[in-house]
Protein backbone atom coordinates (compact mmCIF):
# COMPACT_ATOMS: atom_id res chain seq x y z
CA UNK A 1 0.00 0.00 0.00
CA UNK A 2 1.48 3.36 -0.82
CA UNK A 3 0.28 5.48 2.13
CA UNK A 4 2.42 2.76 4.55
CA UNK A 5 5.55 2.89 2.35
CA UNK A 6 5.04 6.71 2.34
CA UNK A 7 5.02 7.01 6.61
CA UNK A 8 7.69 4.32 6.89
CA UNK A 9 9.83 6.65 4.65
CA UNK A 10 8.69 9.12 7.12
CA UNK A 11 9.09 7.61 10.03
CA UNK A 12 12.65 6.66 9.43
CA UNK A 13 14.05 9.39 11.50
CA UNK A 14 12.10 8.44 13.94
CA UNK A 15 11.90 4.58 13.97
CA UNK A 16 10.32 2.46 16.80
CA UNK A 17 11.94 0.46 18.56
CA UNK A 18 11.13 -3.05 20.39
CA UNK A 19 11.14 -3.26 23.72
CA UNK A 20 12.54 -6.81 23.09
CA UNK A 21 11.01 -8.83 25.45
CA UNK A 22 9.49 -7.45 27.88
CA UNK A 23 5.67 -7.22 28.38
CA UNK A 24 4.24 -5.06 30.73
CA UNK A 25 3.76 -6.01 34.47
CA UNK A 26 0.10 -4.88 34.49
CA UNK A 27 -1.53 -6.24 31.14
CA UNK A 28 1.22 -8.86 29.89
CA UNK A 29 1.60 -6.49 26.47
CA UNK A 30 5.25 -6.38 24.83
CA UNK A 31 6.14 -2.79 25.00
CA UNK A 32 7.73 -0.23 22.98
CA UNK A 33 11.77 1.04 24.25
CA UNK A 34 11.73 4.79 24.73
CA UNK A 35 14.45 6.67 25.98
CA UNK A 36 14.81 8.77 28.77
CA UNK A 37 14.59 11.88 27.26
CA UNK A 38 10.67 11.23 26.67
CA UNK A 39 10.34 10.86 30.21
CA UNK A 40 12.09 14.02 31.29
CA UNK A 41 9.97 15.91 28.43
CA UNK A 42 6.66 14.32 29.57
CA UNK A 43 6.45 13.53 33.13
CA UNK A 44 4.65 15.97 35.43
CA UNK A 45 7.50 17.61 37.44
CA UNK A 46 7.33 16.39 40.68
CA UNK A 47 7.27 12.51 39.13
CA UNK A 48 11.11 13.90 37.29
CA UNK A 49 12.80 12.82 40.33
CA UNK A 50 11.58 9.37 40.65
CA UNK A 51 12.97 8.28 36.58
CA UNK A 52 15.71 5.47 37.75
CA UNK A 53 19.39 6.10 36.32
CA UNK A 54 19.55 4.78 32.26
CA UNK A 55 19.31 5.69 29.09
CA UNK A 56 16.30 3.13 27.93
CA UNK A 57 12.51 1.96 28.80
CA UNK A 58 8.96 0.41 28.05
CA UNK A 59 6.43 2.45 26.61
CA UNK A 60 2.85 0.34 27.28
CA UNK A 61 0.87 1.37 24.30
CA UNK A 62 -2.24 -0.56 25.10
CA UNK A 63 -4.70 1.48 25.03
CA UNK A 64 -7.13 0.14 28.18
CA UNK A 65 -3.77 0.12 30.86
CA UNK A 66 -2.94 2.51 32.51
CA UNK A 67 0.83 1.42 32.80
CA UNK A 68 2.95 4.55 30.24
CA UNK A 69 6.19 3.41 31.21
CA UNK A 70 7.79 0.58 33.15
CA UNK A 71 10.94 -1.49 33.32
CA UNK A 72 10.96 -5.83 33.55
CA UNK A 73 8.51 -6.27 36.28
CA UNK A 74 8.20 -3.12 37.43
CA UNK A 75 5.50 -0.53 36.80
CA UNK A 76 7.06 2.97 37.11
CA UNK A 77 5.02 5.33 35.54
CA UNK A 78 0.65 5.73 35.09
CA UNK A 79 -1.16 7.79 32.85
CA UNK A 80 -1.86 10.29 35.59
CA UNK A 81 1.99 10.80 36.07
CA UNK A 82 2.44 12.36 32.49
CA UNK A 83 1.88 16.18 31.90
CA UNK A 84 -0.11 15.24 28.84
CA UNK A 85 -2.63 13.15 27.77
CA UNK A 86 -1.41 9.54 26.26
CA UNK A 87 -3.61 9.64 22.58
CA UNK A 88 -3.41 5.88 22.33
CA UNK A 89 -4.62 5.46 25.60
CA UNK A 90 -7.41 7.89 25.51
CA UNK A 91 -9.13 6.56 22.14
CA UNK A 92 -12.44 7.84 23.18
CA UNK A 93 -10.98 11.46 23.54
CA UNK A 94 -11.15 13.48 20.76
CA UNK A 95 -9.14 16.24 22.28
CA UNK A 96 -6.21 13.90 22.87
CA UNK A 97 -3.21 14.36 20.43
CA UNK A 98 -2.33 12.10 17.98
CA UNK A 99 0.72 14.03 16.62
CA UNK A 100 2.14 16.37 19.50
CA UNK A 101 4.80 18.54 17.65
CA UNK A 102 2.28 20.30 15.63
CA UNK A 103 -1.66 19.53 17.49
CA UNK A 104 -3.10 16.98 15.32
CA UNK A 105 -6.52 15.80 17.85
CA UNK A 106 -8.85 13.37 16.27
CA UNK A 107 -11.46 16.48 16.47
CA UNK A 108 -9.27 18.89 14.24
CA UNK A 109 -8.84 16.39 11.73
CA UNK A 110 -12.62 15.73 11.88
CA UNK A 111 -13.30 19.50 11.58
CA UNK A 112 -11.31 19.74 8.73
CA UNK A 113 -12.44 16.90 6.90
CA UNK A 114 -16.51 18.30 7.42
CA UNK A 115 -14.68 21.31 6.21
CA UNK A 116 -12.78 20.89 2.90
CA UNK A 117 -13.79 16.73 2.33
CA UNK A 118 -10.05 16.66 2.72
CA UNK A 119 -7.34 16.08 5.33
CA UNK A 120 -3.88 17.81 5.37
CA UNK A 121 -2.81 16.44 8.44
CA UNK A 122 -0.41 13.84 6.92
CA UNK A 123 1.07 15.72 4.51
CA UNK A 124 1.66 18.97 6.44
CA UNK A 125 3.27 16.57 9.33
CA UNK A 126 5.41 15.11 6.50
CA UNK A 127 6.54 18.71 5.27
CA UNK A 128 7.58 19.58 8.67
CA UNK A 129 9.51 16.22 9.33
CA UNK A 130 11.35 17.31 6.20
CA UNK A 131 12.14 20.53 7.08
CA UNK A 132 13.75 19.34 10.29
CA UNK A 133 10.75 20.57 12.66
CA UNK A 134 9.71 17.25 14.25
CA UNK A 135 10.79 16.47 18.12
CA UNK A 136 8.47 13.27 18.53
CA UNK A 137 11.17 11.31 20.68
CA UNK A 138 10.85 14.54 22.93
CA UNK A 139 6.67 15.29 22.83
CA UNK A 140 5.40 11.89 21.92
CA UNK A 141 4.79 9.81 25.11
CA UNK A 142 5.90 6.95 22.36
CA UNK A 143 8.94 8.31 21.60
CA UNK A 144 8.89 8.13 18.04
CA UNK A 145 7.01 9.13 14.82
CA UNK A 146 3.32 9.48 15.09
CA UNK A 147 2.15 9.40 11.23
CA UNK A 148 0.80 5.36 11.68
CA UNK A 149 -0.85 7.06 14.79
CA UNK A 150 -2.46 10.19 12.39
CA UNK A 151 -3.06 8.12 9.37
CA UNK A 152 -5.24 5.34 11.21
CA UNK A 153 -6.82 8.24 12.68
CA UNK A 154 -7.47 10.06 9.27
CA UNK A 155 -8.50 6.99 7.65
CA UNK A 156 -11.30 6.08 10.63
CA UNK A 157 -12.39 9.72 10.77
CA UNK A 158 -12.56 9.87 6.54
CA UNK A 159 -15.33 6.67 6.76
CA UNK A 160 -16.89 7.95 9.78
CA UNK A 161 -17.40 11.40 8.01
CA UNK A 162 -18.08 9.72 4.55
CA UNK A 163 -21.05 7.61 5.83
CA UNK A 164 -22.65 10.25 7.86
CA UNK A 165 -22.57 12.17 4.18
CA UNK A 166 -23.67 9.17 3.01
CA UNK A 167 -27.21 9.23 5.31
CA UNK A 168 -27.41 13.08 4.29
CA UNK A 169 -28.13 12.44 0.66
Amino acid sequence: MMETTEVEKCCELHPPKSCSPTPCPACGQQGKTVARLTLGALLKPGRRQDIPVQDEFCFCKTPTCEVVYYLPGRVLFRKNDLSVPVGLKEPTDPTAPVCYCFGWTPQRIRAELEETSNSTAIDRIKAQVKAGNCYCEVTNPQGSCCLGNVVKVVQETMTMVGQRGGEKR
